[in-house]
């Protein structure tokens, strides 16, 4: 064993410069040349599109690693460690896997004049769904028995589904538009993809202002996508609140997508808060008369349906859940925030203490965006709680708040979303899991707030059951989320890129919830009510962003290497890797 004083500490990365706000002259700037290449996009032809797309894609492959390094620096991540996997799949596989997959939609429109589709489906009210992952045979190799389908909306057919499809490349819907997206601060791929979105799928330019949290990242992007910049399809500036609001009242934008609170969304759409609002709000008169689509976030809950499980088969649930609140230091957007179990369940106890060791197992992390702690300091006063970490210098502890009161009114670790590393248990119904099932659905569609991302954990006994495998594939049906997954934390379905992301349809301006609008959706679908994954109750190896994962750092760098090409050779590396998990 190597003695304790002679282990080299951690390295860590020479933190980024911020770039500073952009002038109003450079913004106008770059409105007036994404104005211009706004109409040039339109004309190009898809081997034109499929060119562009190839050239964003060995851009960003280029500047990869110094991107990661980057982003660990800001988040106090050390180099060459499990936790750097992070940010590799928050970055670069996420955005080169879409790029990929972009070029390939691009290549099926050209030779059969619409994008590909896995097999159609019914749900058990009888709307159409649509399998889009597997996207091949690696997916099919690397991630075993998971599917995502997406859930049309009530009465789309099997006609509309074809002719709606790619619905940009089948006839012109626009004369040229600009979009304003305001990026994230927490998730680096998240800008990327939501551009790859609005150039590819709906043929839109667009204008980044970069969230000031990660804007150590524009210099990156503008090499990475320097052939869209100049081109005119692409422009990316630098600013806060005022730069924001200042392109989004631009004449020359169109429309704006953003991500962020909903709070942000308020004062776009409706101004700021006060009688002014309130009363706008009432006769529906916004102030932003553009489109504004956005992805806000919420209160996740996780559903632990009742069923046979093993000692084992509940250790490694408790990981996964406790993973999802764990990655990225608790600041994603779709976190898990509320588990949901059984009253009276008798395996109750132990979940929770399987929870407790997972938690225990994960490393302190920065808290490191704006806020945390005084967010977290508002959510926790007063309350009885468990504590996990927390003991390094700029961290907040893994918080679990158990035995919540499902019938507490105004509760706000359910109805507003904390952004901070805190999750709740409460408990609905009973362990029959009918009853269970119903409860659950409502609680979760009644007193959560948001409507992003809902998982259930589901033993596979119970989908063998007829009676209680229906009841299962009702909760799927009328949980009002738009991603809902089975046996493993949304995180999968953001990053495999040909599911659609966003909130769940109801949402309207006046109550926006989770947002509107999705993003990724390779198969450029319509119509979309829902994306439903499913994945087996327990995996080896386990997923990359699991708590525990010993190799997600090597894992990562190699599959972000495979997706440029989704070349069979590099899978040995990527499997080797993932097996020292």
């Amino acid at each position: 064993m190597t003695p304790a004083s002679t282990l080299a500490p951690p390295a860590f990365a020479a933190r980024p410069a911020t770039p500073p706000p952009s002038t109003a002259r450079r913004l106008d700037d770059a409105v007036a040349r994404v104005r211009e290449g706004a109409s040039r996009l339109l004309k190009l032809s898809l081997d034109d599109r499929v060119a562009l797309a190839r050239s964003m894609q060995t851009g960003y492959v280029g500047v990869a690693r110094e991107s990661v390094h980057a982003a660990c620096a800001a988040k106090g991540i050390p180099l060459d460690t499990p936790l750097e996997g992070e940010e590799w799949s928050l970055g670069p596989w996420c955005v080169i896997r879409h790029l990929r997959l972009v070029q390939q939609a691009l290549l099926a429109l050209k030779h059969t004049g619409t994008t590909t589709l896995g097999e159609l489906g019914r749900t058990a009210d009888g709307r159409l769904t649509a399998r889009v992952f597997p996207a091949g045979t690696i997916d099919g190799t690397l991630f075993r028995g998971v599917t995502v389908d997406v859930h049309l909306q009530s009465g789309m057919t099997d006609a509309e589904l074809e002719s709606s499809r790619a619905r940009f490349y089948k006839g012109r819907v626009h004369a040229g538009q600009v979009v304003l997206v305001l990026g994230a601060g927490n998730v680096n791929a998240i800008v990327s993809q939501d551009v790859i979105t609005k150039i590819f799928n709906e043929g839109k330019a667009c204008i980044v202002k970069l969230n000031p949290v990660n804007a150590y990242l524009g210099p990156f992007l503008e090499r990475a996508y320097a052939e869209a910049i100049r081109g005119g399809y692409l422009a990316i500036v630098y600013g806060g609140a005022d730069e924001g609001a200042y392109l989004a009242g631009h004449a020359g934008t169109d429309e704006i997508h953003m991500t962020g609170s909903d709070r942000t969304y308020d004062q776009i759409v409706w101004g700021p808060p006060g009688p002014g609002r309130d009363a706008r709000k009432r006769e529906n008169r916004p102030l932003m008369n553009k489109p504004v689509s956005a992805e806000l976030g919420g209160v996740a809950p996780v559903l632990i349906v009742p069923g046979p499980y093993t000692q084992k088969e509940l250790a490694y649930q408790a990981e996964d859940v406790a993973s999802g609140l764990t990655y990225n230091a608790s600041f994603d957007c779709n976190a898990n925030r509320v588990i949901i179990v059984p009253r009276n369940w008798k395996l109750r106890e132990r979940f929770l203490a399987e929870l407790t060791r997972a938690l225990e197992r994960a490393p302190d992390r920065q808290a490191y965006y704006p806020g945390a702690r005084e967010r977290w300091e508002r959510f926790t006063a007063g309350r009885a709680m468990t504590r996990v970490g927390g003991r390094m210098e700029g961290s907040l502890p893994w918080t679990l708040v158990s035995d919540l009161d499902a019938g507490a009114g105004a509760e706000p670790l359910f109805s507003e979303e904390s952004f901070a590393p805190i999750i709740v248990e409460t408990a609905v119904g009973s362990a029959d899991p009918l009853e269970f099932l119903e409860q659950a659905a409502d609680f979760a569609n009644d007193r959560m707030w948001g409507t992003l991302s809902a998982e259930l954990v589901v033993h596979p006994a119970t989908m063998k059951d007829r009676t209680t495998a229906a009841a299962v594939e009702r909760a799927i049906g009328r949980l009002r989320y738009g991603v809902v997954t089975v046996n493993a934390w949304s995180g999968l379905a953001f990053a495999f890129g040909t599911p659609p992301w966003g909130a769940h349809p109801s949402s309207t301006p006046n109550d926006i919830q989770s947002g509107s609008g999705w993003v990724h959706n390779t198969a450029m679908l319509e119509g979309i009510e829902k994306a439903v994954m499913r994945h087996p109750l327990t995996a080896t190896p386990k997923p990359a962003y699991s708590i525990s994962h010993r190799s997600a750092h090597q894992l990562m760098t190699r599959m972000s290497a495979l997706e440029e090409q989704g070349s069979w050779m590099k899978v040995p590396g990527v499997l080797a890797a993932a097996m020292r998990a």
